[in-house]
């Protein structure tokens, strides 16, 4: 089992000087580049160009599995698809308007999906190294600072525990009113210590697809805590800008959202 994503002996004291310098030239280092000059422009170019519309967040819990996607083939609801939503693609015809990405197991273990598709696709900056700029990619960069919510994304995000935090905060900058969760099941068979990484068994039990960590492959176990606080900034973000979260998800143990049938929210 992999003890930890980070190798490194402490030191006897901690510099602050040192590390802020080291975020400040990090964060220069990005912000000079041209992918991000690229993925900036991107990014302010879909502010608020859904205005009033809605969304539907495609999250990767087993009870994905009872929702009839292909239902949705040419529908006027925008979806959001997360980090290997691919997986599905062999059994419905149904595709998400784009993809989102944060965790870095999964752009390295998708990068092959992600360097040859032409679906729009949000990830994680600190993977530009391995993803080629193409006219459908645009790399979003998050700030370290904690417990945030970003109502306009084009120059950070916030990561909060869970890549469906990112959907969320690109819904509401592209202006979306009422964003619906689906397969977001908030609940993880696999036990252990939160963000730690380890290594996936044969099959994965804790995704809608049974190769989604699977055969030995790194993987985070999840910060249910951490994300069960950004998602409550998010529902309350919402709200007090007069827009709204829910939870369409069939089962599953998370109570931050209002309760809907997908049924209803397709008809509100």
């Amino acid at each position: 089992m992999v003890e930890s994503q980070f190798n490194y002996t402490p030191d006897n004291t901690f510099n602050p000087y040192r590390s802020a310098a080291s975020l400040v030239f990090n964060r220069l280092k990005w912000d000079l580049s041209y992918k991000s000059w690229v993925s900036r422009k991107r990014l302010k170019q879909m502010h608020n160009k859904h205005v009033g519309k809605k969304a539907i967040i495609i999250c990767n819990g087993p009870s994905l599995r009872k929702v009839n996607l292909d239902d949705f083939v040419d529908s006027d609801i925008y979806f959001f698809g997360l980090n290997k939503i691919n997986l599905f693609f062999d059994e419905i015809k149904f595709r998400p308007n784009c993809i989102v990405a944060s965790n870095y197991h999964v752009i390295d273990q998708n990068k092959e999906f992600f360097n040859s598709t032409n679906m729009p696709i949000f990830l994680n900056s600190d993977k530009a190294d391995i993803i080629e700029l193409r006219n459908n990619v645009v790399f979003v960069n998050y700030s370290s600072i904690p417990k945030k919510f970003a109502r306009d994304c084009s120059m950070s995000l916030f990561q909060g525990n869970t890549v469906t935090y990112t959907a969320m905060q690109l819904a509401f900058h592209m202006g979306f009113e009422k964003v619906a969760l689906i397969g977001c099941d908030h609940h993880f068979e696999s036990k252990g210590p939160s963000n730690k990484t380890v290594l996936a068994g044969e099959t994965d039990p804790n995704h809608f697809h049974p190769k989604y960590f699977a055969d030995g492959v790194k993987w985070d176990l999840p910060d249910l805590l951490g994300s069960e606080y950004h998602y409550d900034l998010a529902d309350k973000t919402f709200k007090h800008y007069g827009r709204q979260i829910f939870n369409c998800s069939e089962g599953g143990k998370l109570e931050i959202f209002e309760r809907m049938s997908l049924d209803t929210f397709k008809t509100i």
